[in-house]
């Protein structure tokens, strides 16, 4: 299995932030979707990501002052990408090795997804849930 098929069936729309917006809004964003990372933007590309762990580190070295600070000038900017078609496997894999939990997807060079390491467990789960019920469904006839 793919990481396209954890896409599939979900709104077309990402949520992100883009490097002129303040921390403040990226904090609002954050809370108001219940999420824990926004890929940052600059025009139709990913050039960073914003997560609870940049607020955390930040707000411990700089106070509130980081939040009238761009996303731009706070964000990580090197963000570990994943490509569509790679395995769920493989994405667990790369998340766990480069210790992120949040992966902006790409189809070709363009943003598909974001994803993070529960939408994998998650997925992993069910897929493992489904086996079982068959196994004990096929045992039961």
């Amino acid at each position: 299995m793919t990481i396209r098929s954890i896409l599939q069936g979900r709104s077309d729309r990402i949520i992100s932030g883009h490097l002129e917006d303040q921390v403040r809004a990226a904090i609002n964003i954050l809370a108001e979707h219940r999420i824990g990372a926004i890929p940052v933007m600059d025009q139709n590309r990913v050039v960073g990501i914003f997560s609870e762990r940049d607020l955390v580190r930040l707000f411990s070295a700089h106070g509130p002052e980081i939040l009238d600070r761009s996303l731009g000038e706070v964000m990580t900017r090197t963000p570990v990408l994943a490509a569509i078609d790679m395995s769920i496997m493989g994405a667990l894999a790369l998340m766990t090795q480069k210790r992120v939990r949040h992966l902006p997807i790409m189809d070709d060079d363009l943003l598909c997804g974001f994803i993070s390491i529960g939408d994998l467990v998650k997925y992993r789960i069910d897929k493992i849930e489904a086996e079982a019920s068959a196994l004990r469904d096929y045992i039961a006839t």
